[in-house]
Parts: structure tokens; C-alpha cells; sequence
């Protein structure tokens, strides 16, 4: 248990340092982040909707198929919907078949898919 809290406080500190670093976003304006590309937009909260229904891997498959490299919105969707889980207890990631260990993966690999290897590493 304290090592699934530390690894979510870890991952936190990561999407709110790379937010900040890249896209100039506050943490207290996370709730509030909006998209230049609608599609982006609409993907994002499909995603989001998907993992609160119990379908988290169904949407980071979809996650991977969406990504377009280059593309910085994109990025922001990923790091965004990994933060979405990272919120959500280990009971109900656990339930779903997910890990708070697969979160920072995931996070990792999109930040390293982007150019990001050196923040990504200062994941688990």
C-alpha cells in the first residue's frame, strides 16, 4: 500500500512538472484543460469515460491507436488521461484489470514516444 501511494505521488509530481514545463498549465487549472483540436477533445473525454466505466485497457489501446507523433496535442491527451488514472483507487484499478505500475509505464512510453526519455526516466 505505501509503495502504490508513493508511486502515485510520483506520478503526479510528473504530470504537474511536465504541464507546467510544456504546456504552461497550473495544477489547480488541470480540471479546466481544453484543446485546440476538437477531435482531440472529444477523444480525450471518450477515454476518460471509458476508464470510469471499468474499460481502461480498451482505452489505452484506443490511446496508442489515436497518438500521432509530432502531434503535441496528443501528448497532452496521453499525459492527461494518465493522470485521470492515476486518481483512481487501486481497488478500482485493480478491479479493472489495470496496475498503478502500468499507469507510470504507459506514461512513460508515451513521453519517451515524444522526445521526453530524460523526465520519463524519473518515473518507476
Amino acid at each position: 500500500m505505501v509503495e502504490q501511494d508513493y508511486i502515485m505521488r510520483i506520478i503526479h509530481e510528473v504530470v504537474r512538472t511536465f504541464l507546467k514545463l510544456v504546456f504552461q498549465i497550473d495544477e489547480e487549472k488541470q480540471e479546466d484543460v481544453q484543446f485546440e483540436d476538437k477531435k482531440v477533445q472529444g477523444n480525450f473525454e471518450n477515454l476518460c469515460a471509458m476508464a470510469d466505466r471499468g474499460e481502461i485497457n480498451q482505452a489505452e489501446n484506443i490511446l496508442y491507436e489515436e497518438l500521432e507523433e509530432g502531434n503535441i496535442e496528443y501528448l497532452k491527451m496521453a499525459v492527461l488521461f494518465y493522470e485521470h488514472l492515476n486518481k483512481m483507487s487501486n481497488e478500482y484499478l485493480e478491479k479493472c484489470d489495470f496496475s498503478r505500475i502500468e499507469v507510470a509505464e504507459g506514461m512513460k512510453h508515451v513521453m519517451k514516444m515524444y522526445g521526453y526519455d530524460s523526465l520519463a526516466e524519473t518515473l518507476i
